[in-house]
């Protein structure tokens, strides 16, 4: 129970903009074989996509204290994720799960009032994609 709690923290924590990385849990965990697959993928998917949706509730509710210096992301970051994301619209929401912009992304996804259907489909789509691709690269290995 521990390690799924440990593995859920992670994936929470790695998808804000704080840092972290979930993907060492998740193939530590993978190798050691003792826990089903689906329960650490699920897990972990889980964890990540609620991340995402409290970034997508910070751009959506406290856009308005991106002055201040707690605010999670960069001025710089958000008009890089913001034009990305005008751009590609919400197909963009595919590439949450890419390091440095996937998070921004998120945040933006709220800036720019992404209704949280579409965002969670999207999302979970690509945090799942990311951590199937490294779980069967993994099991691959061991």
């Amino acid at each position: 129970m521990i390690a799924y709690f440990g593995l859920f923290a992670s994936a929470l924590i790695a998808a804000t903009i704080l840092p972290m990385q979930s993907e060492a849990v998740l193939v530590g965990l993978l190798t050691t074989q003792q826990y089903p697959v689906v329960a650490l993928l699920l897990v972990a998917t889980v964890g990540n996509v609620l991340g995402a949706v409290i970034n997508w509730a910070l751009g959506r509710y406290l856009l308005r204290f991106r002055d201040r210096r707690w605010f999670p992301v960069s001025e710089q970051q958000l008009v890089r994720a913001e034009g990305w994301y005008r751009r590609y619209g919400r197909w963009s929401l595919l590439g949450s799960w890419l390091p440095i912009i996937g998070d921004p992304l998120t945040v933006v996804a709220g800036v720019l009032r992404e209704p949280i259907g579409p965002f969670l489909f999207l999302v979970t789509v690509a945090k799942l994609g990311r951590y199937l691709v490294l779980a069967m690269v993994t099991l691959a290995w061991v």
